[in-house]
């Protein structure tokens, strides 16, 4: 079967080729693939290797919706034809305290699809059932495979950080995660809705401010310092949410806080800090990091998206065939498309 497979450590080290079919154990189901987001770390990946380890070569795509295609001798729960999104972590320990405790999402054993476990950007995947959900009848294989970016910024917003009603919330970043988060900062009610881009966000500042921001900037035409601390007492934003993973936005986000607000930082970024943290002292700001989701975060994100109220059509800017891969990626690149989906079939 084809796959789109990163097979070196160079740039432009991704192509398709072809794949042995998986096959599954007693306690694994084979799921049938139907649509992949490409994520913005599969595009790291097509141009070079990432500071996390991954194995080559490697089958991309983590984001991901399909049919059940057969279930392992020992499995209950699902049965062939169920149509079902599928979580991240492919692998577990299943032992340790953060697994015996639900969040097995920061299991220090854990290996996900499309860096350490073959992934989805092909026609075959072996699955866990214990990471299986089902997808709700009115909700389509394209938007069920972004199930997976809507419950990053689902942990971030609901799970991790204190959001009140009326609070000021800035958005750094407007790519998939960003966006996503903005959709959940307006459902947990923020009240003033700022979203940051860059000169390349053009397409994607219109849909955050068709999504619900009361502002945004390109802040590379506007100060945001100057801007958000024009608003209201002038002391800054209740909440800065960095789902940018740039070094320079984190210096930012403290200049933007409130004395007693909150940083939450979802974007990855390995670039050196080169300046001080003391703000965050000074300020007496709360910082949190969110990684990843559970559960019963998948469970309740399935049902926004069942009934509406998380909107995905102006995210989803197109669907490809696997052989057209790398338009799906350029097209995200270049800010075209928020999201890109490969359509398996």
């Amino acid at each position: 079967m084809q796959a789109v497979v990163k097979f070196g450590r160079q740039d432009g080290n991704v192509e398709v080729r072809d794949v042995a079919e998986p096959k599954i154990g007693p306690d694994q189901v084979l799921l049938q693939v139907q649509a992949v987001g490409v994520c913005g770390s599969d595009i790291h990946m097509w141009h070079e290797n990432q500071s996390w380890q991954i194995k080559l070569p490697v089958v991309l795509g983590h984001e991901f919706g399909g049919y059940v295609a057969k279930v392992g001798e020992r499995v209950t729960g699902f049965k062939e034809g169920e149509r079902v999104a599928c979580e991240t972590a492919a692998e577990v320990c299943g032992q340790c305290v953060y697994c015996l405790s639900g969040n097995y999402n920061l299991c220090p054993h854990r290996k996900g699809y499309g860096n350490q476990i073959d992934g989805a950007m092909t026609r075959l995947v072996v699955a866990r059932p214990q990471i299986l959900h089902r997808i709700p009848e009115n909700v389509t294989f394209e938007q069920a495979s972004l199930t997976e970016p809507v419950c990053v910024a689902y942990n971030a917003l609901v799970e991790k950080t204190l959001i009140k009603p009326g609070e000021t919330v800035v958005i750094q970043g407007v790519g998939a995660i960003g966006i996503m988060a903005l959709q959940i900062a307006k459902l947990r009610g923020a009240g003033t809705l700022i979203a940051l881009g860059t000169d390349i966000d053009a397409n994607r500042l219109k849909v955050a401010k068709e999504l619900g921001a009361t502002h945004t900037l390109n802040i590379q035409r506007e100060d945001p310092i100057k801007f958000v601390k024009s608003l209201g007492d002038g002391f800054g934003a209740d909440l800065i949410v960095d789902a940018t993973g740039v070094s320079k936005a984190f210096k930012q986000s403290m200049e933007m806080v409130r004395p007693n607000g909150r940083i939450t930082k979802i974007g990855w970024g390995p670039q050196p800090l080169d300046f001080s943290l003391d703000p965050i002292v000074g300020k007496a700001v709360t910082v949190q990091g969110s990684f990843s989701h559970t559960y019963t975060t998948w469970e309740r994100v399935l049902s926004l998206l069942s009934t509406g109220q998380i909107d995905l059509k102006p995210v989803i800017g197109g669907a490809y065939p696997l052989t057209e891969w790398r338009e799906a990626f350029e097209k995200m690149e270049e800010g075209a498309n928020i999201k890109s989906v490969i359509s398996v079939q």
